[in-house]
């Protein structure tokens, strides 16, 4: 990879870590769906007029929008709003990864490696070791939905799959004006029309910048650039950037946060992220390299 491809992968990495950090304070002033909702409204408008339409059919843009959009950062705000933390959170959602070769082995058809399997096993034991902490302050209810995101995620990658949009930036700027109208129905029906009226009318510049941090660095930055390196490079050299992801987030959540890490989570996390090694990383071959394999990472 050239250095500046490399400095490119390592900022997409710093900043999907601490985007998670950003949530939690964004979720300080707002209703999860609302700044869900508004993180994707800023990060389609104005982009969908100056990109034009996706190179996709629609049903892949409108599944991506509501399983990605919707479905996964909608639950991950909700259970973060709930008391799960910003690196715990940002842990936990890598179960992705066991979500996404189940459902590739299932719908995809494909077969799966035996380095996949064991990195099912072993990121499964790091989520029950997780789960079965007594020493950890997350409702174990909030942790389930960040683990039922983490499915919803691996249903858009999926999709994805399907679809090998030909320009992940365009493809995610439709698939975020997708979710911008059901986000906000569901915070209207859930959280009300008075504490989303409120909390506009009382958003302050912490607020503003979270919402610009998540549309535009998290979602335009992150995905533009990785969609780059995945047209530059084979899955296989960008896809172990990923499990920088976690360790960024976790370690922001413990500068920026006071968040504490205790042994059990650290050995779940070492778990977790070696399972997803097993699953991603793979030996170079003209079929890896051909096979426009299509690595996300996201928050």
């Amino acid at each position: 990879m050239k250095p500046r491809d490399l400095l490119l992968a390592l900022a997409v990495v710093l900043v999907w870590g601490i985007n998670f950090v950003v949530i939690e304070v964004g979720l300080e002033g707002m209703p999860p769906l609302l700044l869900s909702a508004l993180r994707f409204f800023f990060a389609a408008v104005p982009a969908i007029f100056l990109l034009g339409r996706p190179r996709v059919a629609w049903r892949y843009v409108v599944g991506v929008g509501l399983a990605l959009g919707v479905a996964k950062f909608g639950l991950l705000f909700i259970a973060m709003d709930h008391g799960v933390p910003a690196g715990l959170s940002s842990l936990v959602l890598q179960s992705q990864v066991i979500f996404t070769v189940l459902f590739a082995i299932a719908v995809l058809r494909e077969r799966p490696r035996p380095a996949q399997l064991v990195g099912i096993v072993i990121a499964c034991a790091g989520i029950v070791l997780i789960v079965l902490d007594r020493k950890l302050s997350a409702p174990v209810g909030a942790l389930a939905l960040v683990i039922v995101a983490a499915g919803f995620w691996g249903v858009s990658n999926t999709i994805t799959r399907y679809a090998r949009p030909p320009d992940t930036l365009r493809f995610m700027v439709w698939a975020s004006a997708v979710a911008v109208v059901p986000l906000l129905i569901l915070s209207l029906l859930t959280e009300g029309p008075r504490a989303d009226l409120e909390a506009l009318r009382g958003i302050d510049l912490t607020g503003i910048g979270a919402i610009a941090y998540l549309a535009f660095a998290a979602t335009l930055f992150g995905f533009g650039v990785w969609g780059y390196l995945l047209r530059q490079y084979d899955a296989s050299t960008v896809a172990p950037f990923s499990l920088l992801v976690p360790i960024v987030g976790m370690s922001a959540a413990w500068v920026l946060r006071g968040e504490k890490v205790g042994l059990q989570q650290a050995i779940a996390a070492v778990l977790v992220i070696g399972g997803m090694a097993c699953t991603i990383i793979r030996r170079r071959t003209p079929r890896a390299a051909e096979s426009g394999e299509l690595v996300t990472s996201a928050a």
